[in-house]
């Protein structure tokens, strides 16, 4: 079995303001500790679409044992419609360092409530979106006791309904989980990957997430991390603008002057609260 270095828990950005989500294959836990040394704000090990079904049970294992030893991450459990969900939850169950679960292929409360049901109290869900069906019923899965954040699981939708990656097509399904996470309280939705190597694309795709209310994105690769969270924090240029308008205005809108200047205040104090949440600069 592999052994794995005694740590703290890694310092992280709290999981609902976490930018980049990282994926790492449950089949290959030579990779688990340099995805927790890396950039990523979370790390998600994968029971699902990583691991083949012959070698779940050693990956289950793999994880457990990693979770067990003062390692702290997410794990991806398979959908509540394979015998694989119930297996997952029994071995990670009480692992003192699973932070939550990412429910593969959610696509109804229902599906949330049974999958809490049988992990301690409190534990975080996030419910992977991956159909239309599922995408129907974020409404309503968002509201479910439970559920932290919604993600969108993109490739898989995108096999579903036959639409294509344009940000166009992409745009309905991203906005209305947007919706519904506002809806129900929660924090903004995760977005999907973006694939190869091409870190103009990336910032391009970081760029679409911002733009439709998401605040994370999954990441692939432990390169993509460092890209994503900058392209999904406030720049320089905002976090300046912020303090700008916060000492133009007061911070208590003591200065406001008319109707316009309690919305741009409310958009500076919640830019200010990101950028000194992420250690952006805002000297002038």
């Amino acid at each position: 079995m592999t052994t794995h270095m005694e740590r703290p828990v890694t310092s992280r950005i709290a999981p609902q303001q976490a930018r980049s989500w990282l994926l790492v294959p449950a089949s290959k836990p030579d990779t688990f500790d340099a995805a927790l040394a890396s950039a990523a704000d979370a790390v998600i090990l994968d029971l699902e679409d990583a691991v083949t079904a012959p070698n779940k049970p050693a990956a289950r294992r793999d994880v457990a044992a990693f979770l067990s030893e003062h390692n702290h991450a997410w794990v991806r459990i398979n959908d509540a419609t394979t015998p694989f969900w119930e297996e997952d939850l029994a071995a990670l169950a009480g692992l003192p360092g699973l932070e939550g679960v990412m429910l593969a292929k959610t696509e109804s409360g229902q599906q949330a409530d049974a999958t809490a049901e049988r992990l301690p109290d409190g534990t975080k869900i996030l419910a992977l979106v991956e159909s239309a069906v599922g995408l129907e019923a974020a409404p309503e899965i968002a509201r479910t006791d439970g559920i932290f954040r919604l993600a969108f699981g993109s490739g898989d939708f995108r096999r579903d309904t036959g639409m294509d990656d344009s940000p166009t097509s992409m745009s309905y399904p991203r906005s209305r989980l947007t919706i519904a996470s506002r809806a129900a309280r929660i924090a903004p939705p995760i977005d999907g990957p973006t694939l190869g190597p091409d870190l103009d694309l990336l910032a391009r795709d970081c760029a679409i997430t911002l733009s439709l209310g998401m605040a994370g994105k999954l990441c692939m690769t432990t390169a993509q991390t460092a890209p994503v969270n900058a392209g999904l924090s406030p720049s320089v240029a905002d976090a300046i603008w912020a303090q700008n308008v916060i000492d133009d205005l007061g911070e208590d809108g003591s200065r406001v002057r008319d109707g316009s200047d309690l919305p741009k205040l409310a958009k500076a104090k919640k830019i200010h609260k990101l950028a000194t949440l992420f250690h952006i600069p805002t000297d002038h």
